[in-house]
């Protein structure tokens, strides 16, 4: 049988006891509902898309409020209002970076955390194949973005990520070097590459982005004013000079060689053979059973060159591109077949001459490719 208690005294709380409880309990409030959300900037905030169906490369936060989601608005565009300019940090121009990844390598986000244009105004853009190899690089791809975007300071954050994921099978079973260039696997390499390169870039180019800058993502190592400077020549696709790191076993140091072979200005003898061509037939750079004599950006180089020195180019590479928006808005794309018997990166470089764009290379501004 339960027996009854006496009387219990209660001890008297003094007020600075309460005073540093309630002061406790207001910053543990303030870290569990405070730090859950990201800090964004008030330019961030202006441009922060109202629905998931706004353009992909506005910033896009989730409504923690629950209920149906109401129907985007109809929204009006003027493009007549998205400059390209030779100044884009200047005029706060929107940049969409893009890379089709089949590999992850980590120098490589690295090197976009060093670009020196200010994050809130780049959208990046990714798509990765469905093998086990591109599962391997999608997963390091979303930690470092996790990381960077949800745990990084506010200066490395960037506007808006997009990752796409290929509904192709791969053209070849390895992506190593070695397999990649070799000569009878470029048709259908090359071809599925454009593909790709095509669904990335007309799933992702917003109307408020000014330039699209094609970042290969074996690409490691670039200035990281790279924006700023390919920009300031105010051509419409400009390109600067892919070259590989490596070890010199004979002069026991390290040393660089050319590596894109595929900005070139045209020959006789290369128009002489696509002449003899069928029309799905496609002329290749690089290879000596197919000795084009075109000339090379890659071997133009300079020590003592000026850094900004053009040369007016009628192929382009992709391993680092600068275009302006319009020209893709115009039509100018990636095709996957044969274009005056040129495909891919090369055939958009016709495309765009065809519509009136003339691309550009700079040989002694110098971007570094990973060396397997």
């Amino acid at each position: 049988m339960a027996r009854p208690m006496g009387a219990v005294r209660l001890k008297k709380t003094s007020p600075v006891t309460l005073t540093v409880g309630v002061a406790l309990c207001l910053f543990i409030l303030y870290f569990l509902i405070g730090s859950s959300t990201p800090d964004f900037s008030a330019s961030r905030k202006a441009t922060a898309a109202s629905h998931p169906l706004s353009p992909p490369t506005s910033p896009f936060r989730k409504s923690t409020g629950g209920g149906k989601l109401k129907p985007p608005p109809v929204a009006h565009y003027n493009l007549n209002n998205v400059t390209t300019t030779p100044d884009p940090l200047q005029n706060r121009e929107n940049i969409l970076l893009l890379t089709p990844m089949a590999r992850f390598y980590p120098a490589y986000w690295d090197n976009l955390l060093q670009l020196k244009y200010p994050h809130e105004l780049i959208t990046l853009g990714f798509i990765l194949p469905k093998t086990k190899e591109g599962n391997e690089a999608t997963k390091e791809l979303q930690k470092r973005i996790t990381k960077t975007q949800k745990y990084g300071a506010e200066k490395d954050r960037f506007k808006s990520i997009i990752i796409l994921r290929e509904d192709i099978d791969p053209p070849i079973s390895s992506q190593d070097e070695s397999e990649r260039h070799k000569m009878q696997n470029q048709k259908i390499r090359r071809a599925a590459m454009a593909k790709a390169r095509n669904s990335l870039l007309f799933s992702t180019l917003g109307p408020a982005t000014s330039w699209i800058l094609w970042l290969d993502a074996d690409v490691i190592e670039t200035p990281p004013t790279i924006i700023q400077d390919l920009a300031r020549h105010d051509q419409a696709i400009i390109a600067p000079n892919c070259f590989q790191r490596f070890w010199n076993a004979e002069k026991k140091e390290m040393d660089e060689r050319p590596y894109d072979f595929n900005n070139w200005q045209d020959s006789p003898t290369a128009l002489d053979l696509a002449k003899q061509m069928g029309p799905d037939d496609i002329l290749l750079e690089g290879y000596a059973e197919m000795a084009t004599f075109r000339t090379l950006m890659a071997y133009l180089s300079k020590e003592d060159g000026l850094l900004h020195e053009e040369l007016p180019l009628d192929g382009v590479g992709g391993a680092a591109l600068l275009v302006k928006a319009d020209v893709h808005r115009d039509g100018a794309m990636f095709p996957a077949f044969s274009f005056y018997n040129l495909i891919e990166t090369e055939g958009f470089a016709k495309m765009a001459k065809r519509l009136g764009w003339q691309p550009v290379g700079l040989p002694n501004y110098k971007v570094y490719h990973y060396n397997e």
